[in-house]
């Protein structure tokens, strides 16, 4: 689909946000969570060690291999996975549920892989594909952060090959030229979806 567009039978308040690493997935996520408070966003659980600037319970919730085993163990998770062949990822199940029944338009912001899953479980969801303007633009925002080592940014160029093949997968595309405006066009789609 053409970015911005959206099947109006897909329509629900859970959007699903997912695109390749680096693209801006938290960047935009975070811009949402600023400009538009009614928003609820969902925080992911990781077992990677936070960046430098990350508050655990805002950007994710940062937790141990044990913690992590004991929420899949207790069915805690609506999607969990291995990211980058290194940390693990999941969404709490509990909030999502809350943020749903209470009738707030809400976000998952994710990888490829979890989207994957939620769309097993709550096929109803609007799956956003978040692209980046280009690879060369992918490469430069990857390598601009600052935050992985040489190798570590070779495996997520990798994955990002993989995740880029995906978008045919997803309900709507945003392109990613810029983060507000790329923002302003997820909440669009909320207040759509909402409206249904």
């Amino acid at each position: 689909m053409e970015s911005g567009t959206s099947n109006p039978t897909r329509r629900s308040r859970l959007i699903v946000l997912a695109g390749p690493t680096a693209v801006g997935k938290g960047t935009v996520a975070a811009d949402v969570r600023r400009t538009h408070p009614e928003v609820w966003l969902s925080v992911s659980a990781t077992t990677r060690p936070p960046r430098p600037g990350e508050e655990n319970g805002v950007h994710y919730w940062f937790v141990s291999d044990q913690e992590f085993d004991a929420m899949i163990e207790k069915g805690d998770l609506l999607e969990w996975a291995v990211v980058h062949k290194a940390a693990r990822y999941g969404t709490p199940r509990g909030p999502v549920d809350l943020a749903l029944a209470s009738g707030h338009p809400a976000m998952l912001e994710i990888d490829l892989q979890g989207a994957r899953q939620v769309r097993e479980t709550m096929p109803d969801a609007l799956f956003v594909f978040l692209k980046p303007p280009s690879w060369d633009e992918l490469v430069r925002r990857l390598v601009g952060r600052g935050t992985e080592s040489e190798a570590e940014r070779e495996r997520r160029l990798e994955t990002a090959r993989a995740e880029l093949a995906a978008e045919s997968e997803f309900d709507v595309t945003i392109v990613n030229h810029e983060v507000h405006a790329a923002a302003e066009q997820l909440v669009a789609l909320m207040v759509g979806s909402n409206s249904s």
